[in-house]
C-alpha cells in the first residue's frame, strides 16, 4: 500500500465568527469550534485515507484563548499518525487579533477517526511518513498517546504499553 505525508492531508477552513455563534459575553461557543475543527478534521482523515471516516474520539482540546464576535477563525487540520484502520489528526486554531492584525493561536486538539467501508467496517489506511520537525514529534507523540488511551479505556494493560514504559525507564 501507498504511503502518504501529512501535507497530503492538510486542510484548512477560515471562517467569521458571527452573532448565532457567540454566548452571552460574546464570545464563540466551544461547542461550535469543535464541530468547525470536526469538519475540517474529518475532510483531513478522509483525504489521507481515501474513505468513508467516522470521529472515533476527542483525544485532547485546548481552549487558550477566548475567540471574539467577528474575529476571523482559520482551522488548519493534518494527519499526524496512521495505524491500520485508525489516524490520528492534530488541529491547530488561529484567530485574527482585530486590532495588531496578527494571528493568535487560540486552540488546538487531537481527534481520532476511523476510515470505514458503506457498512461502517475499519478499511485499512496508507501508512504516514512525516516530514517536518513538527510532523515527526506529533507522529512520535501519537503512538504514547493512542497507548494511554487504550490502557486508560482498559483496552491494553499497561504493562505492554511499550511507548509509555519507555518514558518511566
Amino acid at each position: 500500500m501507498e504511503t502518504k505525508h501529512p501535507q497530503d492531508s492538510k486542510t484548512t477552513m477560515t471562517d467569521l465568527v458571527l452573532p448565532s455563534e457567540t454566548n452571552a459575553i460574546h464570545t464563540l461557543f466551544g461547542g461550535e469550534l469543535l464541530a468547525r475543527m470536526d469538519r475540517a478534521a474529518s475532510i483531513a482523515a478522509q483525504r489521507h485515507s481515501g474513505e468513508i471516516v467516522v470521529t472515533a474520539s476527542v483525544n485532547h482540546v485546548a481552549f487558550k484563548h477566548a475567540v471574539p464576535l467577528g474575529s476571523i477563525v482559520t482551522v488548519e487540520a493534518k494527519v499526524s499518525r496512521a495505524f491500520k484502520s485508525s489516524m490520528e489528526v492534530f488541529i491547530d486554531v488561529w484567530a485574527d487579533n482585530k486590532t495588531s492584525k496578527a494571528s493568535v493561536k487560540v486552540n488546538e486538539a487531537i481527534f481520532t477517526f476511523v476510515a470505514v467501508d458503506d457498512k461502517g467496517t475499519p478499511v485499512t489506511i496508507p501508512q504516514l511518513v512525516p516530514e517536518s520537525e513538527e510532523e515527526i514529534q506529533r507522529f512520535d507523540g501519537a503512538l504514547r498517546r493512542k497507548q494511554l488511551s487504550l490502557v486508560l479505556a482498559g483496552k491494553m494493560n499497561a504493562q505492554d504499553a511499550s511507548e509509555l514504559k519507555a518514558l518511566f525507564s
